[in-house]
């Protein structure tokens, strides 16, 4: 009984345990930096940093000494018959007698030391390798920041939802009271039963409305956890207010930021690229340079009827040499003049992309600035608009109940309301996510 019951503990704790797990609670700048750590576009741009670290070693052991060894095992099988003259056995003029040459059995050990003395592209190869390093590290930075990009927008999409959620559940409980009271009036011959039926259809449409708003927060929630990198049904709780976030990210100071496009990361990736295609111009250039490379050279032989190369006996015969190296280009029929004259095409290309660059950020700079601005300006205004529609409606609401206004009258003013309503909510989630566009454009 014990037994058991120690067995129940530990799986109500463990099941605990994994739920504590699958449960998180972030303010934005946390999920910011969950998804940096988790997201799987970024932890593969991490990796990438690494391999390009471990390219450039690669590359730069290119240079160093390089030693191999080499072990041979030969049985003749059969040995190969070699015909001599028989005058030297003693034999006619024009006879041959056949013999055979060497044991039936061979080994050899050796071990050579090569090393690079010059070779061009070797040089450039090592210039590659640091500019490679470099546009994995420009492209983490510029992964990062697309997945802080992307974490706000989701992560205000999950609040807008929230809050869409929450007005529709006030409306319908607002519309419900409406109509029983309207009924209740209907039933007493107090008013047609049209105003019965217009309050019916607000209430449909905004219950449907709901329906799909619920759908959606399901939806965005699963974008926000692919976002983050966790599990796609991991509970993950928002600490953040739609509008208490809007209102921290209201800064106009970004309006006066430097419009300086070289610090932009996309600014930086261009560049790399017009590096590296100046590397390798420079590379096809240097193929046409001799390369020049020497070795050292040692190993024994051992040579025997049987397979006795294990036994102390068995004689060894050392071997070795040294050696240099040098391959002259001399002539290709113009194929390493083809190369560099490509080569040279795809840097005027890069160079041409580079001076794009820098206008296409100048132009989204101003572009974004502008959108972030007007985002502002209309979150203000959907906020005053919102609290006339409001007003509206009340007062709409209670000359209906008076009898001296129409139920289509409500009908309107609900509908632009709720319209309002919604303006507002995306008009919150426009700052937040036009605030982020500039930034990631920033850097």
């Amino acid at each position: 009984m014990t037994n058991k019951l120690v067995l129940l503990f530990s799986l109500l704790l463990s099941l605990h345990i994994t739920a504590q797990e699958e449960t998180l609670s972030l303010t934005l700048q946390e999920a910011i930096d969950y998804a940096i750590k988790n997201n799987t576009t970024a932890k593969n741009a991490t990796l990438d940093i690494s391999a390009a670290e471990k390219q450039k070693w690669e590359t730069t052991a290119i240079g160093l000494p390089q030693i191999s060894a080499k072990i041979d095992y030969v049985n003749n099988l059969k040995q190969q018959v070699s015909l001599l003259p028989g005058e030297i056995a003693g034999g006619l003029p024009g006879t041959f007698v056949p013999v055979t040459f060497g044991t039936k059995q061979t080994a050899n050990a050796t071990a050579t030391l090569n090393q690079l003395l010059f070779d061009g592209s070797y040089l450039v190869g090592l210039q590659s390798a640091k500019v490679f390093l470099e546009i994995s590290k420009n492209a983490k930075k510029k992964t990062d920041s697309e997945v802080r990009k992307a974490t706000i927008n989701a992560y205000g999409n999950v609040l807008l939802s929230h809050e869409s959620i929450a007005i529709y559940q006030r409306n319908i409980t607002i519309l419900k009271n409406n109509l029983h009271e309207t009924k209740t009036i209907f039933e007493n011959g107090l008013t047609e039963e049209e105003n019965v039926e217009q309050l019916q259809i607000t209430l449909k449409q905004i219950e449907s409305g709901y329906k799909n708003a619920v759908r959606l927060n399901s939806i965005a929630k699963q974008m926000l956890n692919i976002t983050l990198g966790t599990n796609l049904d991991s509970k993950v709780t928002l600490t953040e207010d739609l509008e208490v976030l809007t209102l921290k990210s209201i800064d106009l100071k970004l309006l006066n930021s430097s419009d300086d496009v070289e610090s932009t990361i996309d600014y930086k990736i261009a560049a790399n690229d017009k590096r590296s295609k100046e590397l390798l111009l420079k590379l096809e250039k240097t193929k046409a340079l001799p390369s020049l490379s020497a070795f050292v050279n040692g190993g024994y032989s051992g040579n025997n009827e049987e397979f006795d190369f294990l036994n102390k006996e068995q004689e060894w015969f050392g071997s070795s040499m040294f050696g240099i190296s040098l391959n002259i280009p001399i002539f290709s029929s113009g194929q390493r003049s083809a190369r560099t004259q490509r080569a040279r095409i795809n840097l005027d290309k890069a160079e041409n992309n580079l001076s794009d660059t820098e206008k296409q950020l100048k132009f989204q700079i101003a572009s974004a600035k502008s959108n972030y601005q007007f985002a502002a300006e209309q979150f203000n205004t959907s906020k005053d608009n919102l609290a006339l529609a409001e007003r509206i409606e009340r007062k709409n609401q209670t000359k209906f109940f008076e009898g001296i206004s129409t139920s289509f009258d409500l009908r309107q003013a609900q509908r632009q309301l709720y319209s309002s309503q919604q303006e507002y909510l995306q008009a919150m989630l426009n700052v937040i996510t036009e605030k982020a566009t500039l930034e990631t454009i920033l850097n």
